[in-house]
């Protein structure tokens, strides 16, 4: 009896690489875009710990209920649905905007970051929301007072300033 040797699937085959990734140029656009548009937990952490004006505001748009539950601190909290009502009293349209909401299962912050855009406001989402702020370890606030959470090794690194991305 022969036996055919098994040999790997041809590229086209794998699910990685059924589409081909784009060209080096496409990708360049691509990514360059997206940092545009997004801010990670971190890097808005670091910014605001840094002291002084960060050049930005963060704008929390989730319900009252969830803002009471923790919110991280110095955050405008205007829920998505009163944006087009309330922002201009709030929120100044020379200064960013950051926007977040619950975490990466929700589109509340992108929802938020469209409805000040169409507004006129200079606006980015940070990715992961209040879920990896509090998870990444950064100090938030309640309706009882402040809280922080020990850093969750499978979103921060542990013993270390950053996780040098």
């Amino acid at each position: 009896m022969t036996t055919t040797p098994i040999t790997s699937a041809p590229a086209a085959a794998n699910p990685v690489l059924r589409v081909p990734p784009a060209s080096p140029a496409a990708a360049a656009v691509y990514f360059s875009a997206s940092l545009a548009f997004h801010a990670d937990v971190s890097d808005v952490a670091s910014a605001l710990a840094a002291g002084g004006d960060p050049g930005f505001v963060v704008l929390d748009s989730r319900s009252t209920e969830s803002w009471d539950q923790g919110h991280i601190p110095g955050a405008v909290h205007l829920p998505t649905a009163l944006i087009p009502e309330q922002a201009e009293q709030l929120l100044d349209k020379s200064v960013p905007v950051v926007t977040y909401c619950w975490g990466p299962g929700c589109n509340g912050a992108t929802r938020a970051a469209l409805a000040l855009a169409e507004l006129g406001y200079q606006v980015k989402e940070m990715l992961g929301g209040f879920e990896y702020w509090a998870r990444e370890g950064f100090p938030y606030e309640t309706w009882e007072g402040q809280r922080k959470r020990d850093a969750d090794p499978l979103t921060a690194p542990i013993d270390a300033a950053d996780c040098g991305c």
